[in-house]
């Protein structure tokens, strides 16, 4: 009795830990982590912005390459720089929702985490004029009371299909390579023009990035699409 007793805690635990680290569990609400795999799509999404080391130049690109993108903002740095955060909803890209201060929601309570979308939601709004629709939680980590804000203002949740750590700056062609090697029909790729923890920090690696990746996807037949067709 005892060993099954142990089993079945140590499967709870090992459930509530799936829930809480992974971005696309569904134990705290559903995410979206990927679009439809017929077909060759992909969504481009940008965390922890804006930035003014990267986020304009990114920008740039998108504009060129006539790229739709998702950019899931921190408040706090909105606060800093409302006027990159303007030009992102002037130039037709999706707002989303990162929390007020980038804080890990896993670890937080409901007043807390209520606080920190709730602000988060009306600092975008006033900066931007236009009300973020999405969230997405900071390292993807969640808890049970995310799930109930989340609903109670209205947005749909993502997660990702993945990542290409290009936040450890590990250089511009690496972070090309990455998004190449791991491309597949409906990800939803994860970038950052931002520090989630530093307005300042350096985020010019993903911006010079860019261009390859979008000339990469292109070459192999995908077609990048706004993240706003997923939440229909």
């Amino acid at each position: 009795m005892m060993g099954l007793a142990l089993s079945a805690g140590a499967g709870l635990v090992g459930a509530l830990a799936y829930g809480v680290y992974e971005p696309n569990a569904p134990l705290f609400g559903r995410a979206i982590g990927r679009g439809p795999r017929d077909g060759r799509r992909c969504y481009l999404t940008f965390d922890d912005g804006p930035n003014p080391s990267a986020t304009e130049a990114i920008l740039d690109m998108l504009s060129a390459r006539d790229v739709p993108a998702a950019f899931f903002l921190v408040g706090e740095h909105v606060r800093r720089h409302p006027a990159l955060a303007r030009r992102i909803a002037e130039a037709g890209h999706e707002l989303g929702n990162h929390t007020q201060h980038h804080v890990k929601l896993h670890l937080r309570g409901p007043h807390r985490i209520r606080a920190e979308l709730a602000t988060a939601h009306q600092t975008i709004a006033d900066a931007t004029g236009r009300a973020p629709r999405v969230f997405r939680a900071p390292h993807g980590y969640r808890n049970p009371f995310v799930a109930s804000v989340v609903r109670d203002l209205g947005y749909r949740l993502f997660g990702w299909t993945f990542g290409v750590w290009d936040s450890d700056r590990p250089g511009a062609e690496e972070i090309r390579r990455r998004v190449r090697r791991k491309l597949s029909p409906g990800a939803i790729i994860l970038l950052h023009d931002g520090d989630g923890y530093d307005p300042a920090g350096d985020r010019t690696q993903t911006a010079a990035a860019l261009s390859g990746i979008i000339e990469d996807a292109r070459t192999a037949g995908y077609e990048f699409r706004p993240l706003a067709e997923l939440t229909a």
